[in-house]
């Protein structure tokens, strides 16, 4: 995108904020500058723990429970935000402030309706009157693509898609057509063709209301598409900035370059098992419904062990539905589910506590999939002790090996409490709970979708190495594409509640394909910045506001 040279917006100068752990403060964000015109576009990215979120969080003169701004300046539009009063804050942030969450299941109140938590911001700064805030937002929601606008925003936030509930924030966070807006990992949840469309209906946004935007991800490809300029941090400090198209032809730093150069693992595609082999996991022509709504029909695949099934699809297209019917959390309406060749009790109060230990689940979420309010010791010692029955000394060397095993030192996190970790290393924490169990088979929710890449890589390479130690079966619930191409041996394709497509990974990169497949492998984002631009004129589309109503 070219850079616009506008009145300055947003100017930070030396900021240095600082987390208390351990009874002290310890700084963790160390002299950062930017500086963000009007109607541009500023990409952070840098690993887990580089300090990208907090940063963002600063810009709207906020620091998070257990941190505080400590040094330097923050001025929004002539305001320095470090000294102004909460109360002249508050009117800022919502109205000419907003900020859209990596997580929106841990965002929204699951006692209110989608539509009302998005009007409540215009009704309350006055700026639209009830009626035209819901009219405002079912326009906003069918620019995002979700499906039936006028009706979506009447549900609550556990009757929608996780994907659907990431659009349904981003437009909340426009409702007041905002000066400046924070996008933290908006595209996280979403599958690729989703993204395409979200990607282009915040592009929309920004240009067509000349907002500026904060967009933070650790997706290269995707700040490619949406960032005038990059910056790139590592643990707090500044590594490096620049305008996007320089930054990606010729980054100065070392640490830049290995961003550039992560996703090189491939694992060797294992060879597919006999005819005669039985399935760890076989799912055989299931149906599944939530209420009177059907949401899985004739689904069928298998699991081998030692093998890794990846199922990819677009948001609602039934993977985690299909992995709740496994785990008995959704018992089928037709068909069943064998494990060794034994069929499980469809739900899974039924199942034994040694069919409940074979099947454990990592999930997408690790915000709400976690208690706040309990140590990580207990949160992965739980499993532990439930299912290995271990105690005292052994069930704490046991935390200390997974915790080892997932690469976070154990004595400095054993007594941590879910909110002081990051994103990244709540989802680790996730992992180790689920080895605890030592279980046959796990799914695999998206779990490196919350990671960055070098983060990602490492999950990847360390999920492969425990499932060669321990002949693991996965099911690896993802959209995003590379992961496949890393980590599969098999790959099944859903759309709308079916399988369309499966085979052998190397086969189902190869073409011809099922013309949904050959959908999901084009809108695979690319560190081109034109890429996004370039694919919408393929595909019929004259400007990227078009691009969320087809």
């Amino acid at each position: 995108m070219p850079s616009k040279k506008k009145e300055v917006l947003l100017r930070i100068e030396d900021l240095r904020i600082e987390g208390f752990s351990n009874e002290t403060w310890i700084e963790i964000v160390h002299g950062v500058n930017l500086t963000l015109h009007r109607g541009e576009v500023l990409g952070l990215i840098g690993e887990s723990g580089a300090g990208k979120s907090t940063i963002g969080l600063a810009a709207m003169g906020f620091a998070r429970d257990g941190c505080r701004i400590s040094g330097g300046s923050v001025e929004f539009d002539g305001m320095e935000l470090t000294t102004t009063p909460q109360s002249a804050l508050r009117a800022l942030r919502g109205s000419r402030i907003a900020y859209v969450a990596q997580s929106a299941a841990a965002s929204f109140n699951p006692a209110h309706k989608i539509i009302d938590q998005h009007t409540e911001a215009p009704l309350h700064y006055r700026i639209k009157k009830r009626l035209e805030a819901q009219e405002d937002a079912m326009e906003l929601y069918e620019r995002l693509r979700l499906p039936n606008p006028g009706e979506i925003g009447f549900r609550y936030p556990h009757q929608v898609s996780g994907g659907q509930l990431q659009r349904a924030m981003t437009a909340m966070a426009m409702a007041c057509r905002p000066d400046l807006i924070i996008f933290d990992e908006p595209t996280t949840a979403l599958d690729v063709t989703t993204q395409i469309e979200v990607l282009a209906a915040i592009r929309d946004i920004v240009e067509q209301f000349d907002t500026a935007a904060i967009y933070i991800t650790h997706d290269l490809a995707v700040v490619a598409q949406m960032a005038d300029k990059i910056k790139v941090l590592l643990k707090g400090h500044e590594v490096e900035e620049a305008a996007t198209e320089s930054m990606l032809d010729s980054p100065k730093e070392d640490y830049t370059k290995s961003l550039w150069a992560v996703r090189s693992f491939r694992r060797e595609q294992k060879s597919p098992p006999g005819d005669d082999a039985v399935p760890v996991i076989s799912v055989q022509g299931i149906d599944a419904a939530y209420g009177d709504a059907k949401v899985l029909e004739d689904v069928s695949f298998a699991v081998h062990a030692g093998m890794t099934v990846a199922v990819v699809g677009e948001s609602g297209s039934g993977k985690s539905t299909a992995a709740r019917c496994i785990t008995g959390l959704l018992p089928p309406l037709t068909g069943q589910i064998l494990f060794n060749g034994t069929p499980l009790p469809p739900r899974y109060r039924d199942r034994t506590k040694e069919q409940l230990r074979q099947a454990q689940m990592i999930y997408q979420m690790a915000d709400t999939a976690l208690n706040p309010k309990v140590r990580i010791s207990d949160i992965i010692g739980r499993p532990a002790e439930f299912y290995g029955g271990l105690k005292g000394a052994k069930l704490k060397n046991r935390v200390d090996e997974l915790l080892d095993l997932i690469e976070l030192e154990p004595s400095k996190f054993y007594h941590r409490y879910p909110p002081e970790l990051s994103g990244g290393q709540k989802q680790r924490i996730g992992i180790a709970r689920a080895l605890a169990a030592e279980p046959a088979f796990i799914i695999c929710d998206e779990v490196t979708s919350a990671l960055d890449q070098l983060v990602a890589e490492g999950i990847l390479k360390l999920l492969d190495r425990l499932q060669d130690e321990l002949n693991l079966a996965y099911m690896f619930i993802t959209h995003d594409l590379a992961t496949v191409r890393a980590i599969a041996d098999h790959v099944v394709v859903m759309q709308k509640g079916r399988v369309v497509e499966q085979g052998p990974k190397t086969e189902m990169f190869t073409p011809p394909h099922h013309p949904y497949t050959d959908l999901l492998l084009s809108s695979v984002p690319e560190m081109d910045p034109n890429w996004l631009t370039t694919l919408l004129e393929e595909r019929g589309v004259d400007n990227i506001g078009e691009a969320a109503k087809v």
